[in-house]
């Protein structure tokens, strides 16, 4: 500190002298985290970014408060005895109602029992179908309907669906073909696409009229005279009685043909056999005639056998 003299005399006072403010001359450097796009990453390096990342599954489970919840072995191996593939002919439908049956049996102290079926479901695919569920976004799928939602309309698309609807509404009994496993076959195509929209008056309707010439008339016959004097419940159950009886009248069509067939075949090995028999008979029967000797003339005046001219009188 500096001591100025002041202008005014005996006075000897001390003003601070002003400090110049120092300004520091350092750059701090600007720290960037630089981040590799991904097409300039390695293989390597994308690998091992990917095996890092934790796997979450598809399915979002509520938190379940219960105490000593366990599924048992025993019932994962009962769910896995019928796997769904996902295959063409494989009914998604059918599975879903398989698996309803068996985990509606199950009863556990405060677990819904649509958080059991989430938990299971994964067991019972297999094939084509086990990789689509692995292949679903994470936690996109929150309730059992939103499980069953995606897995319908994955095996079972709306063209799939056109499909059966084209062959219930064309239904048809096929050659050699008895009414008991015509019925079933119609039943099938039913069970196959169960959103189909046909009423139960169209549907044996529809059936009726695939049936073949002979099985309408024992159909009407089993109505009492005519299948459409009943109502549509009952019809249903002369239907379903009806196919109960299977061997009543198995396979009419067939075996008329087989029979007028297999009689058609006697009768032509008979009238071959007969045609052969005469045949030999006749071929017996034909003796070939025995050379004919020529006649001389007769003489007319000795009457000898030589010409009159070679008489030798």
């Amino acid at each position: 500190m500096r001591t100025r003299r002041s202008n005014y005399p005996n006075s000897n006072v001390t003003i601070p002298r002003r400090r110049r403010r120092q300004v520091s001359n350092i750059v701090e450097p600007d720290i960037r985290i630089i981040v590799a796009p991904m097409a300039e990453r390695t293989m390597e390096e994308l690998l091992r970014a990917h095996l890092g990342q934790r796997y979450e599954k598809p399915l979002f489970l509520p938190e379940i408060n219960a105490d000593h919840f366990e599924i048992k072995t025993n019932l994962l191996q009962l769910v896995q005895a019928n796997p769904f593939y996902g295959r063409e002919n494989d009914n998604p439908h059918a599975h879903i109602n398989s698996f309803k049956r068996i985990t509606s049996t199950l009863r556990f102290r405060n677990v819904p029992n649509d958080v059991i079926k989430l938990m299971m479901f994964p067991y019972s695919l297999e094939g084509a179908a086990k990789t689509w569920y692995e292949k679903e976004p994470p936690n996109s799928i929150l309730t059992w309907e939103d499980l069953v939602t995606k897995f319908v309309n994955q095996f079972s698309p709306p063209s799939k669906t056109t499909h059966l609807k084209n062959e219930i509404s064309h239904f048809t009994q096929k050659f050699e073909e008895t009414f008991s496993e015509a019925w079933e076959r119609f039943k099938e195509l039913l069970r196959a696409c169960p959103h189909h929209g046909f009423t139960e008056l169209t549907q044996v309707d529809t059936f009726y009229n695939g049936l073949n010439d002979n099985e309408q008339d024992s159909l009407n016959a089993a109505a009492g005279g005519n299948l459409l004097s009943k109502t549509t419940r009952e019809a249903l159950n002369i239907i379903e009685n009806k196919s109960k009886v299977r061997y009543s009248r198995n396979k009419p069509n067939a075996s008329r043909i087989n029979a007028t067939s297999s009689k058609t075949d006697e009768r032509i090995d008979k009238l071959a056999d007969q045609l052969s028999t005469l045949v030999k008979i006749v071929s017996k029967k034909v003796v070939t005639p025995a050379p004919v000797k020529a006649v001389e003339e007769s003489c007319v005046t000795c009457g000898g056998a030589h010409s009159w001219y070679n008489c030798p009188d």
